[in-house]
């Protein structure tokens, strides 16, 4: 019987791991998977020595506040990769923790699966060398990725976009609005703040004020998606309960997207998914300065929606820090919500961008890569 740990820190990578798992399972029944994650892992008899919560980070005083935590989670793992000395680890996105961890792994002799690269185009190239020694093999689910590892004379394989075949809404725009006791109106607008606290205390006062200048003479529901990560507590300190004409959702998420006339999206994994549902969005981001400014000086792209990376320009606005305003925000919501001409443009080349994502059952590529790890075949 043989055990493999798993490591996830994000929501994200917890759902992914969790395909992973799944279709591990259905050539090798009885292996064995421990680490950390969240629901989606247990769901899948992951037993789990850490909490993805203990991970999930961004920012340089975020991370510093988590530090203990962090060192904690990472001795103990170390731990219980020796005492169980695993056929292999699978080790999802989270470079800052996972890296680290790939280098201890291979140093006693575990061989790492890597799903998910590291962002090494964008900044911190220097990773590679790190990959080159700690990873066995890298999962990829970016195409242009690849070149990358090639040059660099890493093992790896473009295993297409998790979500490429995921991403669908399921009811009708009708039955959507009546499960939710929404009249119909002109517009349909759908915020998507973020999955981490800090992201919801960084955009959500902005989004606030734009929906109150919006509404002034606009007829729009306004819809707020909240993320698995975030709870209501924090989503309160923020949005005050009974907030008029703002809708909170705790499901449905893709249908409050493919319905929706317009998204105003955190960069992330959600402007990719909006993209892959074909409604037309505006992008945003914001960090602390003192974050900001030094990882500015280091990023090497122009774009920092994955969508205007994949298509290689940036037709989707971009409002990062400062451009991050209410008077922005409008007029950028206002020029695209009124503009057929626009949006059809958009959506022409969002399947551009979904075209670009592969075929999709990214997980049955990475439990085939984790395979040929597990059971090498014999010479």
């Amino acid at each position: 019987m043989k055990s493999i740990l798993i490591v996830a820190g994000e929501s994200s990578g917890d759902k992914y791991g969790a395909e992973v798992v799944q279709e591990f399972k259905k050539q090798h029944a009885d292996a064995v998977f421990f680490g950390v994650g969240g629901e989606r892992l247990a769901e899948q008899g992951v037993e789990l020595c850490g909490s993805l919560e203990e991970l999930n980070v961004v920012g340089i005083f975020e991370v510093f506040s988590r530090l203990p935590r962090i060192r904690r989670a990472f001795r103990r793992l170390e731990k219980e990769g020796q005492a169980r000395n695993p056929a292999a680890a699978v080790l999802i996105d989270s470079p800052d923790f996972n890296l680290r961890l790939a280098k201890r792994l291979a140093r006693d002799g575990i061989p790492v699966l890597y799903y998910i690269s590291p962002t090494v185009w964008a900044w911190r190239s220097g990773r590679l060398k790190t990959i080159r020694k700690a990873v066995s093999r890298m999962c990829l689910i970016f195409p242009f990725e690849k070149k990358i590892y090639d040059e660099s004379g890493i093992p790896a394989v473009f295993v297409g976009h998790p979500l490429r075949d995921k991403v669908k809404a399921r009811l009708t725009r009708e039955e959507f609005l009546a499960r939710h006791s929404l009249p119909p109106r002109a517009h349909m607008i759908t915020l998507l703040p973020g999955s981490r606290p800090s992201e919801i205390k960084n955009h959500l006062p902005v989004l606030l004020e734009t929906v109150r200048r919006l509404r002034t003479d606009l007829d729009v529901h306004f819809l707020l998606v909240l993320a698995e990560t975030i709870n209501r507590d924090t989503l309160d300190r923020f949005l005050p309960r009974g907030e008029p004409g703002i809708h909170v959702l705790t499901e449905d998420g893709y249908e409050a997207v493919a319905h929706s006339d317009l998204v105003l999206s955190s960069c992330g994994t959600a402007t990719l998914e909006t993209a892959l549902l074909g409604t037309p969005l505006i992008a945003f981001y914001r960090l602390s300065p003192l974050t900001y400014y030094p990882f500015r000086r280091l990023v090497r792209v122009r774009s920092y929606s994955i969508v205007n990376i994949l298509a290689g320009k940036e037709f989707v606005p971009e409002l990062i820090q400062r451009r991050f305003n209410a008077a922005e925000l409008v007029r950028e919501a206002r020029a695209l919500l009124l503009s057929e001409k626009r949006k059809a443009a958009m959506r022409a080349e969002f399947r551009h961008v979904a075209d670009r994502l592969g075929e999709g059952k990214a997980a049955e590529g990475v439990a085939r890569e984790l395979e040929k790890i597990v059971f090498p075949p014999h010479p």
